[in-house]
C-alpha cells in the first residue's frame, strides 16, 4: 500500500489560531506594502481504500474570496468572505489524492463546511486577527452549505465524498464570493451558483435570495426566500463563474455587482473568446436592478506576470465603490492585479434591451466591436499593475479589497483552502493622493 502524508501550509496541529507577519515596504509608484500571512486550521482529512493509497491532507480555512471596510469602523476593522469550502476537481484526484475515485466534478472532503463571514481586526504590534466568525444560517438557524444547486435548466456539477461516493445536490448551498456591510448591520453578498445577491442578516441568516428570473422554481425546496428578482440573462452563466463582485454606494442606496467573466452566451466558445463582463447596479430599497453596463476586460497579454494567451483565463474578482457610480475593479489572471478605476455616467444602460433576451444574435459576448452596435462600454483607467508597480509584491489570486481610507487599501488573496500549500495573505496597501481622483 502505498502511504504518503501531504502537509499543505505550516499550521500548528493544536492551534486554533497562527499568524506571521512578514513586513516589505516598497516606495516605487508612491505605494508601499506590508504583508501579513495568517493561517487557521479547517481539517485534517484522510483519503484511503486500505489497500492502493493512503493520503493525508492537511486543510486551513480560506477567508479571502472578498473584503469589505464598512466606514463607520475605524480602519483597523475589515470583513472578509470565504466561498463554498475544499473542493477538489474529479480531473485533479489522482495529482492530490494519488486516486482516481471520481469522473467529473468536485470532491467536498469537508462535507459539512459552512460558508463564513470573518470579522478581522489589527492589533497594534500583532497584525490582523479573526475576532468573529459568522456562520451563514437558514431561516431555522441551521448552518447552511457549500454544496452545489439542483439545477436542470443550467450547468451545475455533481459532488463527490471522500470516497467517490455521490452527494446531492442541496438547495441550500451557497458559493459565496464577496461581500458588503450595510449601517443595519446586514451584509449582501455575492454568490456563483445561481448566481445570486444574498441578503443576510447581522447574525448570518439568510432573509432573501435574489436569483435569475426563471430558475427560483428550481431552489423551492431551499430552507430562505428565494426570489427570482435578477436579470434572466445570467442564468446562462458559465459553471463556476457567477457573481463575483458586489459594492454599495456610499449612501447605500444602490447595489453594484458584476458577473466574473462573460457569459457562455450562446455558448462555452463566446465565453472563451469574449472580454464584455455585464456589470448591474440595483436600487436597494425596491431591490430592482436598473441598469446593465459592459465593462471590457484587459487582453491576457497584458498580464505580464502571467503566461497565457487564452481570454478565459482574465477574471473580475471584486470592486468597491469609493463614491456614487464610482468603482475600483479588480482585474487578474493569477499572478498579476490590476485595479481600474471606473464611472458609470457615461456609459451605455443596455438594461431590457436586445442584449437581455437570449435569442439575440450575435450575442453581446460575441460582439468584438461595441461601436459598432451603438454600445458606449464603461471608462477605466488604470490605478495599479502589480506586475509594474509591485513586482514580487503581492501573492497569486488577490481576490479582496477594501478601502479603509483615502491613503490606504486593504488587500487579501484566496489560498483555495491550502490545498496546494497556499497561504493566506493580508495586505495593506499605501496609495498615492492620486489614487482616488
Amino acid at each position: 500500500m502505498k502511504t504518503s502524508v501531504k502537509t499543505l501550509t505550516a499550521a500548528v496541529a493544536l492551534a486554533l489560531f497562527a499568524s506571521q507577519v512578514i513586513a516589505s515596504d516598497y516606495g516605487h509608484h508612491k505605494f508601499k506594502v506590508h504583508s501579513q500571512v495568517l493561517t487557521r486550521p479547517l481539517d485534517v482529512v484522510n483519503f484511503s481504500d486500505g489497500v492502493n493509497y493512503d493520503t493525508t491532507l492537511n486543510f486551513t480555512t480560506g477567508i479571502g474570496s472578498g473584503a469589505y471596510h464598512y466606514p463607520g469602523d475605524d480602519r483597523n476593522t475589515v470583513y472578509t468572505i470565504g466561498d463554498r469550502g475544499v473542493n477538489i476537481k474529479c480531473s485533479k484526484d489522482v495529482a492530490t489524492i494519488g486516486a482516481d475515485i471520481c469522473a467529473k466534478g468536485k470532491i467536498f472532503p469537508v462535507v459539512n463546511y459552512t460558508p463564513s463571514i470573518f470579522k478581522l481586526q489589527k492589533k497594534k504590534h500583532h497584525g490582523w486577527k479573526i475576532v468573529e466568525v459568522i456562520q451563514i444560517k437558514d431561516v431555522n438557524g441551521q448552518p447552511v452549505t457549500g454544496l452545489p444547486n439542483p439545477y436542470t435548466s443550467m450547468a451545475t456539477e455533481k459532488a463527490y465524498d471522500i470516497k467517490g461516493q455521490t452527494i446531492e445536490p442541496n438547495a441550500n448551498g451557497l458559493d459565496t464570493e464577496a461581500m458588503v456591510r450595510l449601517s443595519d448591520g446586514s451584509f449582501w453578498i455575492s454568490e456563483e451558483y445561481a448566481p445570486s445577491l444574498v441578503h443576510v442578516s447581522a447574525a448570518g441568516e439568510v432573509l432573501e435570495r435574489l436569483v435569475p428570473a426563471g430558475i427560483e422554481d428550481e431552489l423551492a425546496t431551499a430552507n430562505y426566500p428565494v426570489v427570482g428578482a435578477l436579470p434572466e440573462i445570467l442564468s446562462k452563466r458559465k459553471l463556476n463563474r457567477g457573481i463575483e463582485s458586489i459594492a454599495v454606494s456610499p449612501d447605500e442606496k444602490y447595489i453594484y455587482f458584476m458577473m466574473q467573466s462573460p457569459l457562455a452566451n450562446p455558448d462555452k466558445a463566446a465565453y472563451k473568446k469574449s472580454r464584455n463582463v455585464r456589470l448591474f447596479k440595483m436600487d436597494l430599497q425596491s431591490k430592482e436592478v436598473i441598469a446593465e453596463y459592459v465593462y471590457v476586460m484587459d487582453t491576457p497579454d497584458t498580464f505580464l506576470d502571467d503566461n497565457t494567451s487564452k481570454q478565459s483565463k482574465v477574471k473580475v474578482s471584486e470592486m468597491d465603490a469609493y463614491g456614487t457610480d464610482k468603482l475600483i475593479v479588480l482585474e487578474r489572471v493569477s499572478k498579476t492585479t490590476k485595479l481600474f478605476r471606473v464611472e458609470l455616467d457615461e456609459a451605455s444602460n443596455i438594461l431590457n434591451t436586445e442584449w437581455d433576451n437570449v435569442v439575440t444574435s450575435p450575442s453581446l459576448e460575441q460582439v468584438t466591436d461595441l461601436s459598432a452596435v451603438e454600445i458606449t462600454p464603461l471608462e477605466k483607467e488604470i490605478a495599479l499593475d502589480s506586475a509594474r508597480d509591485l513586482p514580487g509584491k503581492l501573492p497569486s489570486k488577490v481576490e479582496g479589497i477594501a478601502i479603509l481610507n483615502k491613503h490606504e487599501l486593504f488587500m487579501i488573496n484566496d489560498n483555495d483552502f491550502g490545498i496546494e500549500g497556499d497561504d493566506t495573505h493580508l495586505i495593506n496597501l499605501r496609495v498615492g493622493r492620486k489614487f482616488f481622483k
